[in-house]
C-alpha cells in the first residue's frame, strides 16, 4: 500500500533552480491547467525599518516597503499596468510584515507577462516628483484603512503587545511617516533587498521550467550579480506587553473585541513551532470547539470570530478578534477556556479533527495555481518547502500541543482592545 504522506509530499513537489545571479526559481507545472500564476517576492516587508548596507546604517520611516511596492510599477518607459493590459494578464502586488510580492495571472502571452514582471522589479526608477505624487495617493489609502475596524484592531493590538518591534506600526505607515521618504531611501532599499539573491520567482500552472528560465535570461538574471550586503537591525523588545488594555470608538454597528497574547519568538526555521500555533488556535476557538459553539449559540459572537498567529523575526503573537455585544464576557470565557485546556489537556478527538482539517486545506491548495505559487514563494522565504510543511504537520502529536499550552496564551502577557460604536456609553 502506498504511504499517504509520501504521496502527499510527491504531490507538493516542484522544480527548483538557483541562477548565476543568485535568484531562486521555483516552478510547478500543472498539466491540464491553462492558467499561469507567477509570484516575484523579496524578503522585505514593513518590519524591515533598519539595516546596515556596506557598513552604513540605514533607518527608514514606517511604510517604506509598501511605498516601494507602489513605485515599482513605474519606470521611465511608463506604467507596468499599461504593459500588462497589452498581455491580458491580471497583475497586482502586496506588502506584508515580512515580504513584498509582485504577482500576475495569465492564460495567454505568458512570456510577455514574465518580461514585464522581471523588468519592472529589476529596473527601479524614482524621482522627487513621482514620489510626491505617490505620497498623496498612498495617503488616501492609509486613511481608508484607518476606517476599517478589522485592520484598526490588528494595528492597535500589536501596538499594545509590543514596545518597540516594528510590527506595532501600520504596514502602510502614516501620512506623516511617508512624507519623509526620499529617492535615496528607496534606492538604498533596492540595493539591500531587491537583489536576486534575496528574492524568489515562483510559477505554477501551465508553464515549465525552460519557459521561465528563458524569461530570466532575457531579463539578465543568468549573469552573476553582487550578493546582498544588507544586515537587518532589530530593536530590543521587553518580554512584557506595552499596554494591557485600550479602548476607542469607531462607526461600527457592534463592539469589536480583540485579545492578543505576546509569545516568545520562535527560532528561524522552527516549522513545528509554527504548525503547533496554527493547531492551537483551532483547538481554542475553531468552529468545531465547545467554546466557539457556546459563544455562537448564545449570540455572543458573529461567525467571523476567530484567531490568527503572527510569526516574524523577533515576534510571535496570537490574536483572537471578532464582533460581540458583550466583549468583556467573551474575553473572560476565552481566558477560562485556555486555563481549562492547560489544566486538562486538549481533547484527543478534537486534536485529530483539527489536524486533519489543516492537512486537508494544504492539499486542496495544491489544486489552485494562485495558492500553489504563493505557498511556494512564502515557504521558500521562510526556509522550507511545501513538502516540509506536510511532513511536519503529520508528525505533530497531541502532547506537543499540550506542552506548548503550558507556556503560551498566558493572561499576564495578554492585551485587549475594545472598539465601541460611536457615542456608546461604556459598560
Amino acid at each position: 500500500m502506498r504511504d499517504p504522506l509520501k504521496a502527499a509530499q510527491a504531490a507538493a513537489a516542484y522544480q527548483q533552480k538557483t541562477l548565476p545571479s543568485g535568484l531562486t526559481v521555483l516552478v510547478r507545472p500543472m498539466p491540464g491547467y491553462s492558467g499561469v500564476h507567477a509570484v516575484y517576492a523579496t524578503r522585505f516587508g514593513s518590519v524591515n525599518q533598519a539595516f546596515t548596507l556596506d557598513g552604513r546604517l540605514v533607518r527608514l520611516p514606517a511604510g517604506v516597503a509598501h511605498f516601494l511596492e507602489h513605485k515599482m510599477f513605474e519606470s521611465e518607459d511608463g506604467d507596468a499596468f499599461a504593459q500588462y493590459a497589452k498581455t491580458g494578464a491580471n497583475a497586482n502586488a502586496f506588502t506584508s510584515f515580512d515580504k513584498t510580492c509582485y504577482i500576475f495571472t495569465a492564460t495567454d502571452k505568458v512570456d510577455e507577462s514574465l518580461d514585464v514582471l522581471l523588468s519592472m522589479v529589476g529596473r527601479p526608477y524614482f524621482t522627487e516628483q513621482t514620489i510626491a505624487k505617490e505620497q498623496g495617493i498612498i495617503g488616501q489609502e492609509i486613511k481608508m484603512y484607518e476606517d476599517s475596524p478589522e485592520w484598526r484592531m490588528l494595528v492597535e493590538l500589536c501596538g499594545c503587545l509590543y514596545h518597540s518591534h516594528p510590527v506595532r506600526q501600520d504596514i502602510a505607515g502614516t501620512v506623516q511617516s511617508i512624507a519623509q521618504i526620499t529617492p535615496q531611501m528607496l534606492y538604498d532599499c533596492c540595493a539591500a533587498y531587491y537583489q536576486p539573491a534575496n528574492m524568489v520567482l515562483a510559477v505554477a500552472g501551465g508553464a515549465g521550467m525552460e519557459q521561465v528560465l528563458a524569461a530570466c535570461g532575457r531579463a539578465g538574471l543568468m549573469r552573476p550579480q553582487r550578493a546582498c550586503a544588507a544586515v537587518p537591525v532589530w530593536p530590543d523588545e521587553p518580554a512584557g506587553v506595552a499596554a494591557a488594555y485600550k479602548e476607542l470608538q469607531m462607526p461600527v454597528a457592534k463592539p469589536c473585541i480583540g485579545i492578543g497574547f505576546k509569545e516568545t519568538p520562535l527560532a528561524r526555521g522552527d516549522l513545528a513551532g509554527e504548525m503547533i500555533c496554527d493547531i492551537l488556535t483551532e483547538l481554542v476557538c475553531g468552529e468545531m470547539t465547545p467554546l466557539y459553539r457556546t459563544l455562537y449559540d448564545q449570540g455572543l459572537v458573529n461567525p467571523e470570530f476567530g484567531a490568527e498567529t503572527l510569526i516574524l523575526d523577533g515576534c510571535r503573537c496570537v490574536l483572537f478578534t471578532g464582533e460581540s455585544s458583550e466583549p468583556k464576557k467573551v474575553r473572560r470565557m476565552l481566558l477560562d477556556e485556555i486555563a481549562r485546556l492547560r489544566a486538562k489537556g486538549v481533547d484527543e478527538e478534537l486534536f485529530t479533527l483539527c489536524k486533519n482539517q489543516l492537512y486537508g486545506e494544504m492539499l486542496c491548495d495544491l489544486e489552485n495555481i494562485e495558492a500553489t505559487a504563493g505557498g511556494m514563494a512564502s515557504s521558500y522565504l521562510h526556509g522550507h518547502t511545501l513538502a516540509d510543511e506536510l511532513k511536519t504537520l503529520a508528525g505533530i502529536q497531541k502532547q506537543d500541543v499540550d506542552a506548548a499550552l503550558q507556556t503560551m496564551l498566558r493572561e499576564e502577557r495578554s492585551a485587549a482592545v475594545l472598539i465601541r460604536p460611536l457615542k456608546e456609553t461604556p459598560q
